[in-house]
């Protein structure tokens, strides 16, 4: 008798800069979730799916769970993130194997609150681990303050641990038919892959506030002659990050849409045309109505 298909949706939670994304994107083994070294580069919960003759694992991949949620915008992260524990199959809690901190500890808090899905806890980074008898007596006490159904550890960069994270994964899933199609991967259109990939290259090339106060939207994509053409919108809440994001002579946006554009045509395996245009909407991240707009609803 064949085993049964498991189907089910997988949330991958934790603290800023741990690595959900890098993860996210090893699992299914597609740019799904763009990734930089900032904390706080995940807006959106992303999912993205891997299919075998398990059945079908669906990960959600969150906003870093964050105590300081100064703007609006963070606060709808922190709701969109904690929600997410509860419309979930699996909960995977990844945590940073090199260092454990205080927001790791109240993420766990809240995870130890809800019964209604399997928790699996995930160390990622080991292989930058240099004490493994340290990172046993962490497992001991994150272990002793929620009720894990499996620890597994793993590094989302080399790829080591990631079959025993999907063994567990497939183990805690409920029996079911297939949700989504073998042959894709996401359900987010392209256009907002391609919005993502931009803002992507922004936390690159950006520092300090910059990156964290603007947004991209795609505002035009069409198909011609073998050819992508695209429009992005950058949005800045401060007119003087206007000039910085375009930098003297253009030099930044030039370098941002270079480098961008190389990673759209990776995505869709054709030729693209990129333009970005700078727009200032004062204070967007405390508006609520361009929250909404942008697709930072509530």
């Amino acid at each position: 008798m064949d085993n049964p298909m498991r189907v089910g949706q997988v949330a991958l939670v934790g603290r800023p800069n741990v690595g959900k994304s890098t993860l996210m994107n090893a699992l299914v083994g597609e740019r799904v979730a763009i990734v930089t070294h900032k904390p706080q580069t995940t807006r959106h919960s992303i999912r993205g799916w891997v299919t075998d003759e398990r059945g079908q694992a669906i990960f959600v991949d969150t906003p870093g769970m964050h105590s300081d949620a100064h703007s609006l915008l963070n606060h709808r992260l922190n709701q969109m993130a904690n929600q997410t524990l509860f419309d979930v199959d699996v909960v995977v809690l990844v945590a940073d194997a090199t260092y454990i901190s205080q927001e790791d500890m109240r993420v766990l808090e809240k995870l130890a609150e809800t019964d209604q899905c399997a928790k699996i806890l995930a160390f990622n980074k080991i292989d930058q681990v240099q004490d493994r008898s340290e990172l046993l007596v962490q497992t001991k006490r994150l272990t002793a303050l929620c009720a894990f159904d499996a620890v597994v550890y793993l590094s989302a960069k080399t790829r080591s641990g990631l079959d025993d994270l999907m063994a567990e994964v497939f183990s805690n899933l409920p029996e079911g038919e297939l949700i989504y199609p073998v042959d894709e991967f996401t359900d987010r259109p392209v256009r907002f892959l391609v919005a993502e990939l931009v803002r992507e290259q922004l936390m690159l090339q950006l520092h300090q506030e910059i990156p964290y106060g603007l947004t991209v939207v795609t505002e035009r994509f069409e198909e011609q002659d073998d050819r992508v053409h695209i429009h992005a919108l950058i949005i800045v809440g401060e007119e003087r990050h206007k000039g910085m994001v375009i930098g003297k002579k253009g030099d930044v946006l030039k370098r941002v849409g270079t480098r961008a554009r190389q990673r759209i045509e990776q995505l869709l395996d054709q030729s693209v045309h990129l333009e970005l245009h700078v727009k200032t909407k004062s204070r967007w991240m405390e508006n609520a109505h361009q929250l909404d707009q942008l697709g930072y609803a509530q």
